[in-house]
């Protein structure tokens, strides 16, 4: 088959699973905002979704599901066992994303890892430029596949790329310690436009082309916050820079072209959120679950990957700072952690956990009652119904991440709460900072600045709080995963 429209990412949008009795295959449609987003542009475009089926074992194109059932074209890159322990779990979760999330933990640079980086990005490139039909348009996500928009652009001149960064680009002094810098900068400059959460993102990227030679014109600012703060229309997106590469495509010497550098906030799918959140069912659960919670007077909780970016154990120190300082009362809290499994053969992951655990069990061992823990800690995944009636029920969430993209769990909080009810406790260092400016802000490096977000949470005037979460689900509401989709396209959709 060929596609007019080609999403490229690590995962596909389709989850397989085997029934263990039977050995049964059978696919089930992933979660996400962004294959909500994009499944309306991949149906209306006849489009396809290339990506890793999530298992070692081969899988072919015959095994897919089939556009009916699934909705969507999808098209397998397979990896092997040695593909995932130094492309997946090596280079791109153990290299890239600590040096990205400012070397909370030190990043490894192995060259085996790199040099499978290499081959499993040629893979995605190739199977890519297999699928994508003539003059069509290609968009690559993530950290992963860094390098496949310069390898593609090698083989397929006549197509339309655009790259996009679900996670913070670091700082130029941070970004050149990687041996391999030029190669991923190359790579990514093989799109037409590369996409970015944040200014500070975005303005790190551009900074270190500028710092390694390259020809980069830098927009003017004008109107940027009001962008970014939801005030502008999604269309108008914001393009911060540019950048002058060789053109491969064109003999005469110095030919070039230019790359579109920009800021394009992701979102989630806000409709969908709050429906869920007003379903009678979820109503329901939400007040069945406060009183299996003890029906305190502050609820409050997390919702994250277990992993050492997203301040977990900062957000249970910083809870136990206020329980020991009697700032607050042991009876009238109860505080839920979820905290959803993630890249557990990683030893920082595995230390994250335990330091995790052994804080909660200190809290509860001090502070719980028979029948009545404090902290209710669950380190598995739970229903997305189940999630939103928790959000509809926390009259605090706590978001603290060290660094985070965007960290769409405070957008979905927010939306869960279109009375004005709840607060929102989030991280200065987070995307979503950026857009819910009215939330209580804290530096997670700082527990003292975690007790006071939660403080001022528990104390402001009802009246001035609840503005707080109208003015944010407004923005939520009126930038959402269709919005990102859309300005994101419509500024590739220019450059053709």
């Amino acid at each position: 088959m060929s596609a007019d429209f080609v999403v490229v990412a690590n995962r596909l949008p389709v989850d397989r699973n085997t029934d263990p009795t039977t050995g049964e295959v059978s696919w089930t449609p992933s979660p996400g905002g962004l294959v909500t987003a994009l499944r309306p542009v991949l149906q209306a475009n006849d489009g396809a979704w290339i990506g890793w089926p999530g298992s070692t074992s081969p899988v072919t194109l015959e095994d897919m599901p089939s556009a009916e059932e699934s909705g969507l074209h999808t098209i397998p890159v397979n990896l092997d066992d040695e593909d995932f322990e130094q492309f997946y779990e090596g280079f791109s979760n153990a290299t890239l994303w600590p040096l990205y999330h400012d070397l909370i933990v030190p990043p490894r640079y192995e060259r085996t890892w790199w040099q499978r980086y290499e081959q499993v990005n040629q893979r995605f490139a190739d199977t890519t430029a297999a699928i994508a039909s003539e003059g069509a348009t290609v968009w690559v996500q993530d950290y992963q596949l860094h390098l496949v928009p310069g390898l593609l652009r090698k083989q397929r001149g006549d197509i339309c790329i655009g790259f996009f960064l679900h996670i913070p680009f670091p700082n130029a002094e941070l970004f050149r310690q990687l041996p391999w810098r030029e190669e991923v900068l190359q790579g990514t400059l093989g799109a037409d436009v590369v996409g970015f959460h944040t200014q500070d993102s975005a303005r790190n990227f551009l900074d270190t082309l500028r710092a390694l030679g390259y020809d980069v014109s830098t927009d003017d600012d004008e109107d940027a916050a009001e962008f970014i703060n939801g005030s502008r229309l999604p269309e108008e997106s914001l393009i911060v820079g540019r950048v002058a590469v060789p053109n491969a495509q064109h003999s005469e010497a110095g030919s070039t072209r230019t790359v579109r550098v920009g800021v394009f906030p992701i979102s989630i799918d806000s409709a969908q959120v709050q429906a869920q959140a007003l379903a009678p069912e979820t109503m329901a659960e939400a007040h069945q679950l406060r009183a299996r919670l003890g029906s305190p007077k502050w609820l409050l909780s997390g919702v994250d990957r277990m992993d050492y970016t997203k301040g977990i154990l900062h957000r249970l120190l910083a809870v136990e700072q206020l329980l020991d300082s009697g700032r607050l009362k042991a009876e009238d809290v109860v505080v839920v952690q979820v905290a959803t499994p993630s890249r557990e053969r990683l030893e920082e992951y595995r230390a994250t956990r335990e330091e995790v655990e052994r804080v909660v069990s200190r809290i509860n061992g001090n502070y719980g009652q028979l029948g009545r823990p404090l902290v209710h800690y669950i380190h598995h995944g739970l229903p997305f119904e189940e999630i939103v009636a928790l959000y509809a029920t926390t009259d605090i969430m706590l978001v603290t991440a060290l660094k985070d993209g965007m960290n769409l769990v405070a957008k979905e909080y927010v939306a869960s709460h279109s009375d004005g009810s709840g607060a929102l406790v989030l991280s200065e260092f987070t995307g979503a900072a950026t857009q819910l400016t009215q939330a209580y802000m804290c530096n997670p490096h700082d527990g003292e600045s975690i007790c006071e977000a939660i403080l001022s949470a528990t104390s402001e005037d009802p009246t001035a709080q609840r503005q707080r979460m109208l003015d944010m689900w407004n923005q939520v509401q009126n930038n959402d995963v269709d919005s990102w989709a859309a300005s994101f396209l419509a500024e590739l959709k220019e450059t053709k």
